[in-house]
């Protein structure tokens, strides 16, 4: 089987869809189970992340390496993924608990003020999966409130390369905020205003 397996990864290093559809049928059932168990039981969560699992897979399969155990593999992606999930509805759950116990909104001002504090908590954690070069650039602009002329003169580079890198940090905080943060994505839009 570990042949079999090896043989797999190479086709799906390359590609080869009939090759992860091998994979998934082979381990899609064990990996069930095993998210299954550390999930307490919660077949929701543990049929989307066996997908999602999977679909990181293929997401990533020139990394793949085909000598090494493919289910520790991806039992290390699902258990990642299930972590971060729990983290994330955690957040979610101490933000509805504020507001459930803090009903009254008339003070705006502090409500404000509490959810740019949040956010910005948010924005720093995922600040630090940046490259380091991109999270240098994007804290000098959001943070310390650098143009991308200061940046670039600061860091002796092109104006344009600044420019890209902050694209791709604002793009890759997005893209965090909408798939795990439901209520900070709406303040991430007006924070990066």
């Amino acid at each position: 089987m570990e042949m079999d397996d090896s043989f797999n990864l190479k086709l799906l290093q390359e590609g080869s869809v009939p090759a992860f559809e091998k994979l998934y049928d082979q381990y899609s059932g064990k990996l069930y189970y095993f998210i299954l168990k550390i999930s307490n039981g919660n077949t929701y969560l543990t049929e989307e992340l066996v997908q999602r699992t999977f679909i990181k897979v293929w997401e990533t399969r020139e990394r793949i390496h085909p000598d090494k155990t493919f289910v520790s593999y991806l039992c290390t992606i699902a258990k990642n993924m299930l972590l971060n999930e729990l983290e994330h509805r955690t957040i979610e759950f101490i933000y509805q608990e504020y507001f459930i116990q803090n009903d009254s909104f008339d003070n705006c001002a502090t409500d404000n003020k509490l959810n740019l504090n949040i956010l910005e908590e948010i924005v720093d954690k995922l600040a630090e999966q940046l490259p380091p070069a991109r999270r240098q650039i994007f804290i000098l602009n959001k943070k310390e409130e650098y143009s991308v002329r200061e940046i670039a003169q600061k860091l002796n580079l092109a104006e344009s390369t600044v420019q890209t890198q902050l694209a791709k940090a604002t793009a890759f905080m997005k893209n965090e905020l909408s798939k795990h943060y439901l209520l900070p994505m709406l303040l991430f839009q007006l924070y990066m205003c």
